[in-house]
């Protein structure tokens, strides 16, 4: 009898710790990024996040329309499902699928996701009128591809995503993750410089401020491309909240989007990676 009682307490204790252990233990969550505009939603994984804002600071830095940010999202969607792949038909890798055999550049060299976007861009700028014409013609004199028409299927999601990571869109691309810290300011700091060009930021410890000048609507833009480039790579980064706006997007709350924040500021945009 007293051996049973003994075997009974057991089974008790573990049961006790194992459910202890499972309430005390945060459920991970699917980690996806989501842009909502015009009825359309647009989810991808959260690299697919990455390097679409990646696309869409580039093409900021550059001056270039939110078209064109539009063009290299369609394209990349089809060509590499916006994935940096080391492998293609023939010799193609990259996010855009560029062959080192046609000029594109070498391999290391379209690997780097800065470059290939670069590239991309060089060749859609050479090309007269892109900017009025259909997303999937444009793509294809780019790539010069075996299937001419295949670009047209990812407009609707491009163009969600380049207008809400271009910034004309606010608030309205988020990502949930499970965030694991160790984030560093200066890494930071230096992804967006390194993605936007030169641009102004003020350092307060654990914190990086992106001040704006002035109150148009481009300026605003500007100022939701760059915190939405922030959430897009807080995974990445270990980036921890960002507000803009009256805005407030944080890591341990990503399931909630950009919540309303009144003590957020609306003329810069402020990240933390504590």
């Amino acid at each position: 009898m007293r051996f049973r009682w003994f075997v009974a307490l057991g089974l008790f204790a573990a049961a006790v710790l194992v459910a202890t252990t499972l309430r005390d233990r945060t459920p991970l969550r699917a980690e996806f990024c989501v842009a909502e505009v015009n009825g359309v939603r647009a989810q991808v994984d959260l690299e697919q996040g990455r390097w679409a804002s990646l696309m869409a600071a580039i093409a900021q830095r550059r001056g270039l329309p939110p078209r064109a940010t539009t063009i290299a999202i369609a394209t990349a969607f089809q060509e590499s499902k916006i994935h940096n792949i080391d492998y293609g038909d023939r010799d193609s890798v990259g996010l855009f699928q560029q062959r080192p055999s046609q000029g594109w550049g070498t391999v290391a060299e379209i690997m780097d996701p800065h470059y290939s976007t670069g590239a991309f861009y060089d060749a859609l700028e050479k090309i007269d009128g892109y900017g009025s014409m259909d997303i999937n013609d444009a793509a294809q004199l780019v790539q010069r591809s075996g299937y001419p028409g295949a670009y047209a299927q990812h407009e609707d999601y491009a163009r969600a995503l380049a207008s809400a990571l271009r910034g004309y869109s606010p608030a309205k691309f988020t990502c949930q993750i499970n965030p694991e810290g160790g984030g560093s300011t200066t890494a930071v700091v230096q992804d967006v410089e390194q993605a936007f060009g030169d641009i102004t930021v003020e350092r307060d410890g654990d914190d990086a401020r992106y001040p704006l000048k002035g109150t148009t609507a481009d300026v605003r833009a500007r100022g939701w491309a760059i915190a939405h480039y922030l959430v897009g790579n807080a995974s990445e980064l270990g980036i921890n909240q960002v507000s803009f706006r009256r805005r407030t997007w944080t890591a341990t709350s990503s399931h909630e989007g950009w919540v309303k924040d009144l003590d957020a500021p609306t003329d810069q945009v402020v990240v933390s990676t504590n």
